[in-house]
């Protein structure tokens, strides 16, 4: 499967983005869907996670009432909703593909990635 990432952009401090990630190339209802964001000189970290049928979510604790996913498996996409930014959100984020739903949060259980979009936010 195919990822492009796209949404990313320059925000303040408070506002929000919307982040799309679109798939091709394959079964979409076959992969479970992550967002990941990286800042330079830092590890990879995961963001939030949707399941197949986009009704099992997770989140990592940074984002928990502030970060929505989404999925529309209709149009190959999942969203990741970003409220009330933060400077350190500043990242390029990054959307990416598996089977299954364990370990979500792990890079390395991941087979596809998009390319990155870049989220800057100002204070």
């Amino acid at each position: 499967v195919q990822l492009q990432a796209s949404g990313g952009g320059l925000v303040q401090a408070g506002g929000s983005l919307t982040l799309s990630c679109v798939a091709s190339g394959d079964t979409f209802t076959d992969y479970v869907i992550g967002w990941f964001r990286q800042v330079p000189g830092k590890e990879r970290e995961s963001v939030a996670m949707v399941n197949w049928s986009g009704r099992q979510f997770q989140y990592a604790e940074f984002v928990k009432g502030r970060f929505t996913i989404s999925r529309d498996n209709a149009k190959n996409t999942v969203d990741l909703r970003m409220n009330s930014l933060k400077p350190e959100d500043t990242a390029t984020y990054y959307c990416a593909a598996k089977s299954y739903t364990r370990n979500w949060y792990s890079t390395t259980h991941y087979d596809y990635w998009g390319q990155g979009t870049l989220v800057t936010v100002s204070s």
